[in-house]
């Protein structure tokens, strides 16, 4: 796809926002659409959940949950519950133990039975991404950031 530039926070979290709801139309009634979001450092893969979130009608601050590596929140989309997943596999330098804490956290998604987003910060940790997931690539550019989407990813 082309690339979207993002010249600021306010942009990215505008662009979350209306991806949440492509994103959710896409997937199966009380299925888990995963998001991998790949990017450098301070690219603004957290402030893109933001914009996630938002689209879910969740009041709470996002924070990026590096150090506690999930983040669960409740909200709803098109007047159904949702639930929000935020994974931040950083940390994570052996890919088993990401992939394990991986589908620990789609497994329970799935078993909330609401229909859940899982945004997945720092994917290639993951031994082989999940069949089935879109990827957004965010690059650092002159005059913000911009971010690439593809998906839905089905392996070879």
């Amino acid at each position: 796809m082309n690339p979207t530039p993002l010249p600021d926070a306010q942009a990215t979290q505008a662009y979350g926002q209306r991806l949440a709801g492509e994103l959710l139309a896409s997937g199966a009634a009380g299925g888990v659409v995963v998001l991998l979001l790949q990017g450098p450092l301070g690219a603004g893969k957290t402030c893109l959940v933001g914009g996630l979130a938002l689209a879910l009608a969740i009041g709470e601050p996002i924070t990026s949950p590096t150090f506690a590596l999930a983040q669960h929140y409740r909200g709803q989309w098109r007047n159904q519950p949702r639930i929000l997943v935020h994974l931040d596999l950083y940390r994570l330098e052996q890919p088993g133990i990401a992939d394990q804490l991986f589908w620990e956290e789609e497994e329970l998604a799935h078993d909330q039975g609401e229909g859940a987003l899982l945004a997945v910060e720092w994917p290639e940790r993951l031994s082989q991404w999940p069949q089935g997931a879109w990827h957004l690539q965010l690059r650092m550019a002159d005059q913000g950031r911009l971010a690439v989407l593809s998906g839905p990813v089905f392996p070879p």
